[in-house]
């Protein structure tokens, strides 16, 4: 409807897509290539952060291909609280391999809860603490 030209649009897929595959590889960058990387790009260690189960660290590093969209918005996040190593990727919610490991089970996951509010316009977060330590 715009009008663009194909070979523009194959491009921009092509860029588009090579990038998410790259931040969402099982890929180990030195820390400090990784850290000029992201000046420029998503790198895999940024956008993790993102599949975290903590509510505040899977509501930042949205960006898959350009970064400075976070950086722009507030939603940049360095490193995850628990290391890379240790952070649980998931949503705290959802958890059993009933519900996650299949597809009917991942279909219906809209379902299984009533919809309160978008998390990312909840800031229990600010001082550190996570919903479990503060229900606790």
């Amino acid at each position: 409807m715009l009008g663009p030209p194909v070979v523009a649009v194959i491009v921009f897929e092509v860029l588009l897509n090579a990038t998410a595959m790259f931040n969402h590889g099982n890929v180990k960058i030195p820390a400090g290539i990784d850290r000029v990387l992201r000046l420029f790009v998503v790198t895999p260690d940024m956008h993790r952060v993102h599949h975290s189960v903590e509510d505040d660290e899977a509501n930042s590093n949205f960006g898959f291909n350009l970064p400075w969209w976070d950086r722009l918005f507030g939603t940049y996040r360095d490193q995850p609280r628990a290391g890379h190593e240790n952070m649980t990727i998931g949503i705290h919610y959802y958890r059993a391999p009933e519900q996650v490991c299949w597809l009917p089970g991942i279909l219906t996951l809209p379902f299984h809860k009533k919809i309160t509010g978008y998390v990312i316009n909840r800031r229990q977060w600010d001082n550190g603490n996570t919903d479990a330590e503060k229900s606790a």
